[in-house]
């Protein structure tokens, strides 16, 4: 598995990474180092904001669970993006 683009079907900006049990420590850490702190100035990586462990940490917000088969999308400015399997799977994304 590895990491992917996902968006809209009128554009696929996303850095993603489809939630399974073969996700690749690298592909992990590039999600994970794409989450960013919204709320500090320098806006600094999140640590740990996406674990094996199915956990999302949505800086200054809370904890999502990720379900296998969902997607965990970062946008350019480092803002996570939670889309559900279902979601995914009836149509409305793209991704590669």
């Amino acid at each position: 598995m590895a990491t992917s683009t996902l968006g809209t079907n009128a554009t696929t900006s996303l850095t993603s990474l489809v939630n399974s049990a073969t996700m690749a420590p690298a592909d992990l850490a590039t999600i994970q180092n794409g989450i960013k702190d919204d709320v500090i100035i320098t806006h600094p990586v999140w640590p740990g904001a996406y674990s094996y462990m199915d956990l999302l940490y949505v800086p200054n917000r809370g904890v999502l669970k990720v379900l296998p088969g969902d997607f965990v999308g970062v946008d350019t400015n480092g803002w996570p993006i939670l889309v559900s399997a279902y979601s995914i799977a009836t149509g409305g994304w793209t991704h590669t």
